[in-house]
């Protein structure tokens, strides 16, 4: 059972990622600065710096938080699941402070100096166990390969997010993911499967959002 100090500092720890999501998420990483982020949270540099190091750090956290925001309470396996954690993906990305700074740290990292492709191989691994539970429930064609699909689907959605951003604050994000797997699984999943995988947004209960 944790003590009253260590839920302290996981209480800490989390209004510091909350005040630098939305920071970064607002001015990007090179605008940022660690007393603006500390004066959002109301603690002190100390805090910070005892928790995440530094401001790379901070944002390094916040990169390799994404994949474990993202578990939807509906019950579904294999390929119903794939899509039910990207549709829930695309509705949080507008809503959610700490996911939204996550993908906009690792899409812009290289414009400051980071290289880190932790986030978007935890993305690919977490599509590929779900691809190879289809595989083994005969959800999949005999040509696919999960592998390749998990790497086709983190690259889509990473593309897909910056272009709806652009276009519309990702307001049409859940639309352009339902249109993805619209135009993907003809491909990729069994004749005896594809016509029951549901895609549409309104899948997502209000409890998910």
């Amino acid at each position: 059972m944790p003590t009253v100090k260590a839920e302290r500092a996981a209480r800490t720890r989390q209004k510091i990622l909350l005040a630098a999501a939305e920071v970064f998420d607002e001015v990007g990483y090179e605008r940022a600065s660690v007393t603006r982020i500390v004066e959002r949270a109301g603690l002190t540099l100390g805090a910070l710096y005892f928790h995440f190091g530094s401001k790379q750090g901070l944002a390094e956290a916040l990169m390799n938080a994404q994949p474990a925001t993202i578990e939807p309470h509906l019950e579904s396996s294999g390929l119903q699941r794939l899509v039910d954690i990207t549709l829930v993906w695309a509705d949080r990305m507008q809503r959610d402070p700490i996911l939204r700074a996550g993908v906009r740290l690792a899409v812009e990292q290289g414009s400051h100096g980071m290289n880190d492709a932790t986030s978007f191989e935890e993305w690919r691994a977490l599509m590929r166990s779900h691809l190879d539970v289809a595989r083994a429930d005969g959800e999949l064609r005999e040509s696919v390969s999960p592998e390749r699909v998990a790497r086709f689907v983190v690259g889509a959605c990473t593309g897909m997010q910056t272009y709806s951003h652009l276009t519309t604050k990702r307001a049409d994000l859940m639309e352009r993911v339902s249109d993805m797997w619209q135009l993907l699984l003809p491909g990729v999943a069994a004749e005896a499967v594809v016509h029951d995988i549901q895609t549409n947004p309104e899948r997502i209960p209000v409890a998910e959002l």
